[in-house]
């Protein structure tokens, strides 16, 4: 069991950072635009000439998706398990220093930008985020669902709380974080996406009750309500769908429900011990060329599926994200699932 363990919490990190390559030439951009410079993303490539965000970066470059991920990941396990606010928010402070430095416009989300300003003005921390209701909480939430067990519930929305609360602490950003890493958290133990997406579904109600309220649809509900809307439309009516009633945006009541619709998409049909390796790629590549935050809803999708046991990522595209970014997962997943032995 540690084995497939192990197996599945690596491949949640890869996928999220497969998918945020594989978004990162596509990111903030209109489906119009996306195939005036692209066509149908298929692999990774380079940015285009329509691509402002993540100008000249090369093909499989990872972007803030996975490099605040990493950062959450480096500071659970050097915590023991806790990441304090204030180390939370010194690191992603750095971290926008660095990108700044290095010429770079993917800097901090909406959200978290505005958060870190409320700190830096004199605000508490538990008021500090909120406002917070986009997906900044969300997309760097999978090294909690592998560091955490999803059992008691209630336990793993506190684990949520106390990495999203600086800078999302709404009930709407709480649950969208809550739904993917709950969804992550229970295919480690096991699950497969159905099971998976039915935990998200109860996290997202658990996470609803926390943090500040703010208007928006509610998470649990719009989930409920979008995987048989989608499964009831042919495919080629699906990307519309997506795109124009979902939503793609950075609003986490549009881009975390259409990462989940898309993995309940990639598997349905198909039997939960043997799912096609082929669709959770051409699933993230589907993601990629949506429009709006491509390369989140394509980190946060890939992330699930790779947990629930739906994807072998191909080894070519592996191999370049780990050379592009000089990106080593393999400690950190050691790490984070130390920290869930010692919850058990």
């Amino acid at each position: 069991m540690r084995d497939t363990a192990r197996t599945r919490a690596l491949a949640a990190f890869q996928g999220l950072a497969l998918g945020d390559a594989l978004g990162m030439p596509t990111q903030s951009m209109s489906r119009r635009l996306i195939e005036a410079d692209h066509g149908r993303i298929r692999g990774l490539v380079a940015a285009g000439p329509h691509q402002q965000i993540a100008a000249g970066m090369p093909a499989g470059s990872i972007t803030d998706d996975t490099e605040q991920a990493v950062l959450v990941a480096r500071l659970l396990i050097d915590g023991g398990g806790t990441v304090r606010p204030a180390v939370l928010a010194s690191e992603l402070l750095t971290w926008e220093r660095a990108m700044e430095a290095r010429g770079s416009l993917d800097l901090l989300g909406p959200s978290t930008r505005a958060a870190l300003q409320r700190l830096q003005d004199g605000m508490p921390p538990e008021e500090a985020g909120r406002f917070g209701a986009t997906n900044g909480a969300a997309m760097r939430i999978t090294p909690v669902g592998i560091a955490v067990p999803v059992e008691p519930l209630t336990g793993f929305v506190d684990a949520v709380v106390a990495v999203s609360a600086l800078t999302h602490n709404t009930g709407i950003g709480i649950a969208g974080a809550a739904a993917v890493g709950a969804a992550v958290s229970a295919g480690i133990d096991g699950a497969d996406a159905p099971e998976a997406l039915d935990v998200a579904v109860a996290a997202a109600r658990e996470g609803a009750l926390r943090g500040h309220w703010v208007a928006g649809g509610d998470i649990a509900a719009r989930l409920e309500w979008s995987i048989p809307f989608l499964l009831d439309r042919a495919p080629r009516e699906q990307d519309d769908a997506l795109a124009e009633v979902i939503g793609t945006s950075v609003a986490a009541q549009e881009s975390v429900i259409a990462a989940l619709a898309l993995v309940a998409v990639t598997v349905a049909g198909s039997e939960p011990a043997h799912p096609d390796p082929d669709s959770a790629w051409d699933t993230l590549c589907r993601a990629a060329s949506l429009g709006g935050d491509t390369d989140t809803i394509a980190a946060m999708a890939g992330a699930v599926l790779g947990a629930t046991g739906a994807a072998a990522w191909p080894r070519t595209a592996l191999d370049t994200i780990r050379r592009v970014n000089a990106l080593d997962l393999e400690p950190l997943v050691d790490g984070l699932l130390e920290l869930r032995r010692r919850h058990g």
